[in-house]
């Protein structure tokens, strides 16, 4: 039996909403428009019920089934034991632009700390046959991002997906990867060891699934409009004629996203994708991130003229710092006791300053006691 504490709970009838069989995201927007709020579709007669557009007798039953609630309690209980969050549409922290698309999920299971409403949203798709090609537009494309305020989403899928969220860990930008699974499971499960970082990194991972079910080819379409609908833009960067990364691409034109592709090789199996996208206007033709910049009217710095403009004023630091950043320069990253033993300096006189080199975007501070120079 449910205590009474856990009946007026309104996560416990979102969740049991969500956990209802056959309530997608458009039926379920239609019972809280009429009822009001997720427990009144659970109090509302079922007569009453019946005149909402989408609901038939199949929902109905779905929705009186005794255990639901039940089942709704086990999966907060078991959500909050593994530190994930439940989101429902009516969250504040719920991503406004996927709120946006008529069949956004009525829940998400959230675990992580990047912002989902951040300034600037981008999910970069493509194919798990990745080419060498594919990984240098991703390498290049992130050498020249200077972005403020970006978060960067994918798929967590071999290829272009895992890709992406590694090139964004290595330049210190927060990424979410979205799963067609419950966050209970990590698929594949090559990719732990990534997820595990993203969540360090003030990264994430997001499922509209719930907790238990491991991942099912129709889950996988499902994910992909998650994925094109909380995003600014969407890049193909390597995709099949078919695929996940083409649904991608569509349901960003039908959610009103702006979608590029990177072109290739006519004879490439895995640009095919991504030249018809181009060839038929389904996608902006995109070389690098000036491109995206442009089409997207977001302010745009060039990484390498930051980095030849700021070495061009080295001299205008004090003479400590002068030392740690022509350091950097010439040995790339190093400890802090490395670091220590070249400038001659105490170790809380090297912290102050690698604090404002830090501050001021001259350097980066990485895991284990490691910095390099902004951008390198």
């Amino acid at each position: 039996m449910l205590s009474k504490n856990a009946l007026s709970s309104p996560t416990l009838y979102e969740v049991a909403l969500s956990l209802a069989t056959g309530v997608g995201g458009m039926t379920a927007r239609n019972l809280l428009s009429y009822c009001g709020s997720a427990e009144a579709v659970f109090h509302t007669p079922s007569s009453k019920l019946l005149s909402i557009p989408l609901v038939g007798q199949k929902i109905v039953a779905s929705l009186r089934q005794k255990d639901l609630l039940e089942r709704a309690a086990q999966e907060i209980e078991k959500s909050t034991k593994l530190d994930i969050q439940l989101l429902s549409i009516t969250h504040p922290s719920y991503p406004k632009r996927l709120k946006e698309i008529i069949d956004a999920p009525i829940l998400l299971y959230y675990k992580g700390s990047a912002d989902l409403n951040m300034d600037k949203i981008v999910s970069i798709v493509g194919t798990r046959k990745a080419t060498h090609y594919g990984k240098a537009f991703i390498t290049q494309f992130f050498e020249e991002m200077i972005f403020n305020n970006i978060l960067v989403v994918s798929g967590l899928a071999y290829g272009i997906d895992v890709m992406a969220h590694k090139a964004a860990l290595q330049h210190q930008l927060p990424t979410v990867g979205v799963m067609a699974n419950g966050l209970d499971l990590v698929y594949p499960s090559q990719h732990q060891t990534v997820v595990e970082k993203m969540l360090v990194q003030q990264g994430g991972i997001l499922s509209e699934s719930p907790l238990g079910p491991k991942p099912e080819a129709p889950r996988f379409p499902a994910r992909n409009r998650i994925i094109a609908g909380i995003a600014d833009a969407i890049i193909v960067v390597e995709a099949m004629q078919k695929g996940g990364a083409i649904i991608t691409a569509h349901l960003g034109n039908d959610y009103h996203r702006d979608v590029f592709a990177v072109p290739g090789d006519i004879k490439s199996a895995t640009s095919q994708g991504c030249n018809q996208l181009i060839k038929t206007h389904k996608a902006h033709l995109i070389e690098s991130v000036k491109d995206l910049a442009y089409i997207m009217n977001w302010e745009f710095t060039s990484a390498t003229n930051t980095i030849q403009s700021k070495t061009t004023s080295v001299h205008t630091l004090p003479t400590e710092a002068q030392k740690i950043v022509r350091i950097l320069q010439k040995q790339g990253t190093l400890h802090i006791d490395a670091l220590s033993l070249q400038v001659d300096l105490s170790a809380s006189q090297l912290q102050a300053h690698l604090l404002q080199l830090e501050m001021d975007q001259w350097v980066v501070g990485l895991p284990g006691k490691t910095y390099k120079l902004f951008n390198t």
